[in-house]
């Protein structure tokens, strides 16, 4: 069956599907992915699939070792746990400089208000807006290269964020006081707390994961929050 899309290019709305359709576990981690398939699929040439398949393969969406068939990348407790080390390195740097200014990026409110109305709605769809909070810390610094070394991480934070939604693991509630805390410590211009509080939210999240994963939790995963325990 040929599938719907809306063009941007047709590159990219191929790719955008593809990764939509990995973040919502309809295509499940390990599943090969041929230029043949992605044409057929599409209705379009298989040079068109091909492009389409490369660039997922750059953002790491899918995976290709030894040039065999591309497929959905498998992520397992140490990814995680590595993935969440390297976010901890630049979104530590990054509070400790806003924290400096007292200040709290317009983008980080704005995300954190859509946490809180979805924990307020019993909702659990926050992937975009956490995803959103943390990446405007990021661009607070104003540093075009820290931007972009944290993009390189996107699709695979995104994807860690998704299996934790669906797990149902770590409450929306949970999300929004913890961002909330890192707020109103960077206002107060206590980078220390900041990172500490970034440290601890980060790490309940990483142990969680783990455990989604298939993984032995630490015992960050099950410590409560101290932003709900203040």
């Amino acid at each position: 069956m040929v599938r719907s899309i809306v063009v941007l290019s047709v590159i990219e709305a191929i790719a955008e599907d593809l990764k939509s359709q990995v973040l919502h576990q309809e295509l499940a981690a390990g599943t090969p992915l041929t230029e043949v398939e992605v044409a057929t699929r599409y209705g379009v040439a298989r040079a068109t699939a091909k492009a389409a398949i490369e660039r997922l393969v750059a953002e790491k969406v899918l995976v290709r070792k030894n040039h065999k068939t591309a497929r959905v990348v498998t992520l397992g407790p140490d990814d995680a746990r590595d993935i969440y080390l390297t976010r901890s390195y630049l979104e530590s740097e990054a509070l400790r400089r806003l924290a400096a200014r007292h200040e709290v990026p317009a983008a980080a409110r704005a995300a954190n208000a859509e946490i809180e109305q979805a924990a307020a709605e019993g909702r659990w769809d926050t992937v975009d807006a956490d995803l959103r909070f943390h990446t405007a810390m990021i661009d607070g610094l104003d540093s075009p290269r820290s931007s972009a070394a944290y993009g390189s991480l996107a699709f695979e934070v995104r994807l860690c964020l998704s299996q934790l939604e669906s797990s149902h693991l770590l409450s929306p509630e949970i999300i929004a006081a913890d961002h909330a805390r890192i707020m109103s410590d960077l206002e107060r211009g206590d980078s220390a707390a900041a990172a500490a509080m970034l440290q601890e939210h980060l790490a309940r999240a990483r142990e969680l994961l783990a455990k989604a994963l298939g993984g032995e939790p630490g015992p960050e995963a099950f410590a409560p929050s101290s932003a709900l325990n203040r």
